[in-house]
């Protein structure tokens, strides 16, 4: 009787997806499993995507290496050598230190008031991380840990990172516009088995969006939160991600309290017409409050919480600045001609009266021709494989809610580890990361390999 490995499916080929394929592929020389990674969309990569947008390279989801200490992702690049690169990519210079901000309607504000507001927000931030005492209870975000070290971006582009893990894998490992929308899985009993007419004796049965149904000993579940989110909700809209049975209440319960937000990046270019774009600063911008009555009617609301605009890097013609919450959301609505219209409209607003101005040595000249002529949006919000960017630890939640997450489904019985969670949510002290969804991805598969006496 020929024993049939033991077969995982991965559900998503996102970094933290692609991790744990590589470490199981890996492990006892590719010969212990039978490894498969399905994808909903026609990319690997998840919520990394290199793309190029004006003759540059952007990355229109993770963008930052968060500290290079100990860090995995820092290290993957230095062995790939993609750190440098002879082409231009965002963020090259890291960042920009000739700042100049100013308030609508074109008034340059002098550092003396502007700097101990941002000391403020850095000490405020400081304090929501831990990294200062503060008298209060509760702090939300204390556990969250930063690796040491500065903050750089992968020179040939964070892809680079996706693709050197994908690449040992073999062909037909993973399979493309392959959504999941229904997980079968036995919470105790065999009998299900047979009453559902599965086809072998493995314990969870996919079914996709294109009605084919695939069977496996374990899936490792790489989903964002917010598509956790959406499957726990009453919704009966096609394509949700949904269990059977339900999740336990306790884990309906943290995915519900963990938070889930939405950031999105709105990369413009401008027109060659523009001499003088190799002077463009890195932009603060101050806006009046909503209810002011001095607020400039020409810039629209869902503008006024974004608080930069600049070139991705000196000399570059393209321009960057990020939207966060119900403004990202409202961002993703918009046409291109509309969001060219508003933002041009917003910029001259600023940079009208202050066009004589110097930021150390920098002088923003004919401001008045600034014309924007080419777009390009992120819209994680809206993308159904998505429906976010990052998780957070909300009010009412906790750490422990992220390692109630990451639990498999069940822990013991005839078939324990059926269900395995891994990605960014999942990382109690490096959640919203690159690094804390490669922790993740390696946790679960270290799970498995102990499971089986392979570690």
């Amino acid at each position: 009787m020929v024993v049939s490995k033991p077969r995982i499916v991965i559900i998503g080929a996102g970094l933290a997806g692609l991790t744990a394929a590589n470490k199981l592929y890996k492990a006892n020389g590719g010969n212990g499993f039978e490894v498969c990674i399905v994808e909903g969309g026609n990319r690997i990569g998840g919520r990394i995507n290199t793309s190029e947008f004006g003759g540059d390279r952007v990355e229109l989801g993770a963008t930052w290496i968060h500290g290079i200490g100990g860090s995995p992702v820092y290290e993957l690049a230095q062995e790939l050598d993609a750190l440098e690169s002879n082409e231009p990519w965002e963020c090259m210079d890291g960042f920009l230190d000739d700042t100049i901000t100013i308030a609508e309607n074109g008034y340059v504000l002098s550092p003396s008031l502007v700097d101990p507001i941002s000391n403020l927000f850095k000490n405020l931030m400081d304090v929501a991380q831990g990294k200062r005492k503060y008298g209060g209870n509760g702090i939300a975000e204390s556990e969250y840990v930063m690796c040491p070290g500065e903050e750089i971006t992968i020179a040939k582009g964070y892809s680079c990172i996706i693709e050197s893990l994908a690449c040992v894998l073999p062909n037909g490992t993973i399979q493309l516009g392959k959504k999941v929308c229904k997980i079968e899985w036995q919470c105790e009993s065999e009998v299900r088995m047979i009453e559902n007419g599965y086809d072998d004796t493995r314990p969870v049965k996919l079914h996709f969006l294109d009605g084919t149904t695939l069977s496996a000993d374990h899936v490792i579940v790489t989903v964002s939160l917010g598509v956790l989110k959406a499957g726990i909700s009453d919704s009966n809209e096609s394509g949700i991600l949904k269990f059977d049975p339900p999740l336990p209440d306790y884990k309906n319960d943290v995915i519900s309290r963990l938070g889930y937000g939405v950031v999105n990046k709105l990369f413009l270019e401008l027109s060659p017409d523009f001499a003088y774009f190799s002077d463009f600063p890195f932009l603060q911008m101050v806006f009046h409050q909503s209810k002011s009555k001095d607020k400039n009617p020409k810039i629209p609301w869902w503008i006024r919480k974004t608080a930069s605009v600049s070139p991705i890097y000196k000399s570059s013609r393209v321009l960057l600045s990020w939207f966060a919450g119900e403004e990202a959301l409202e961002l993703e609505t918009l046409s291109d001609e509309v969001i060219l219209d508003e933002v041009s409209a917003t910029l001259s607003t600023f940079l009208s009266n202050s066009s004589e101005e110097k930021c150390n040595g920098n002088v923003i000249k004919n401001s008045s021709k600034l014309n924007l002529v080419k777009v390009l949006k992120t819209q994680w919000g809206h993308d159904p494989l998505f429906l976010g960017s990052y998780s957070y630890i909300a009010v009412g939640s906790s750490g422990k809610d992220m390692d109630s997450l990451a639990e498999p489904l069940p822990k013991s019985g005839s078939h324990p580890l059926q269900i395995l969670f891994a990605g960014e949510a999942t990382h109690r002290t490096q959640y919203s990361t690159t690094h804390g969804a490669y922790f993740s991805g390696i946790r679960e598969a270290n799970r498995l390999l102990e499971h089986y006496g392979l570690n």
